[in-house]
């Protein structure tokens, strides 16, 4: 019998297990397909820590209260980010030189203003910029930009190394991984639970449900209703050109995120939505790209010398009110779930140290107040 099974073979589960790992802890890590290969290896790899400007403005000031505690777990798992590297014995290409939301009329600074208000209250550095400001700190942006807010402890990692990194160095310790083994079913036993797969039946003491948009099925093969669904986005990469954005862009009046990988293309997203193909896969939706490529280009006038090589859709994993899920279930003893939405690539390394952590009974790593993300009832 493991002492831990981790459900899910992303950046959560992976994580979870090299963690419960490094102190000890027997795991088995089951993923229905190949490691990397859902949300956590096809997002765009941006490091995130201010509050996302769409939803705060679209639903309102008391949403902005009850997100706020989640930017100090984005902190931490940044201040995690830093030495990810090192830990994992890998490039990571981590870069932080921070995040920048930049805005075209006086109303969308207004908004911005209220937005880092809030998250200055919750530690985090947020600087108000004007127009000389804004043309100082990034040139290359439009003349149309009047002002924004700059966060130096934003970026960008790899989302396809993070996670196969963290497999690597978790096997070394002894994890076994169990691919193309889908979780079929699940009961609680005497002294654990029973997990059926279609590759065979493992038991554990302990079960980790890291399964990203699939964790509500599989919470529910235990009687467990938890509000997780999958959001199909979009994603559009050009081609190589000689550095030009070293920030993390976003623009405050429309889905906008920019940067620029270490290879030299840059990424352009914000949370398009793409379509769901017949066979039940997302796939781009060209109006969506259009529409992106559009803002894209308003914010940065220089992309419009770039082709776009490549356009790929994936499905985000996300809750109705953007809070993680974290921790045991209530009347479930041994059964955890480490589930963050939207912005799980940024929160995946402090949210797996402190699942893994609670999972053996110890106090989290990181002083943070989890009571906000913990299931009250099932």
């Amino acid at each position: 019998m493991n002492d831990v099974i981790v459900i899910g073979g992303g950046l959560a589960g992976c994580a979870t297990a090299f963690y419960l790992a490094r102190d000890g802890v027997a795991v088995t890590v089951l993923e229905r397909n190949e490691l990397n290969t859902q949300a956590s290896g096809s997002n765009a790899g941006s490091l995130h820590a201010q509050i996302p400007h769409d939803p705060f403005v679209n639903r309102g000031s008391e949403w902005a209260r009850n997100f706020a505690p989640t930017i100090g777990l984005l902190r931490r798992s940044i201040d995690v980010w830093r030495g990810l590297s090192d830990t994992l014995g890998a490039d990571l290409e981590v870069s932080l030189k921070g995040g920048l939301l930049v805005a075209t009329d006086n109303a969308q600074m207004y908004a911005i203003a209220a937005k880092a208000e809030v998250e200055r209250a919750q530690g985090l550095d947020v600087r108000l910029l004007d127009r000389e400001g804004v043309r100082t700190l990034a040139p290359y942006l439009s003349d149309a930009i009047v002002g924004g807010a700059f966060c130096p402890d934003e970026g960008k990692a790899s989302p396809l190394a993070a996670t196969l990194a963290y497999a690597r160095a978790a096997r070394a310790l002894g994890v076994r991984f169990e691919r193309h083994a889908a979780v079929t079913g699940m009961t609680g036993t005497r002294d654990g639970f029973e997990v059926t797969t279609t590759a065979g039946v493992h038991r554990a003491r302990r079960v980790v449900n890291a399964a990203g948009a699939d964790a509500g099925r599989i919470a529910a093969m235990l009687g467990m209703e938890i509000d997780v669904q999958g959001f199909a986005i979009q994603v559009a990469v050009t081609e190589r050109v000689a550095p030009l954005i070293p920030h993390l862009v976003y623009s405050a009046g429309d889905k906008l995120t920019l940067k620029q990988n270490q290879a030299g293309s840059i990424l352009i997203g914000g949370g398009w939505p793409a379509r769901w193909h017949s066979r039940g896969h997302p796939s781009t939706d060209p109006v969506s790209l259009e529409r992106n490529m559009a803002v894209a280009l308003a914010t940065v006038p220089a992309l419009g010398a770039l082709g776009v090589i490549r356009t790929w859709a994936a499905v985000v994993n996300g809750t109705d009110d953007w809070k993680p899920i974290l921790g045991e279930v209530p009347g479930m003893p041994g059964f955890f779930i480490n589930f963050f939405p939207w912005m799980g690539f940024t929160a995946g390394p402090a949210v797996a140290q402190i699942v893994a952590s609670l999972v053996q009974g110890k106090a989290a790593p990181f002083d943070v107040d989890l009571s906000p993300f913990l299931l009250a009832s099932v």
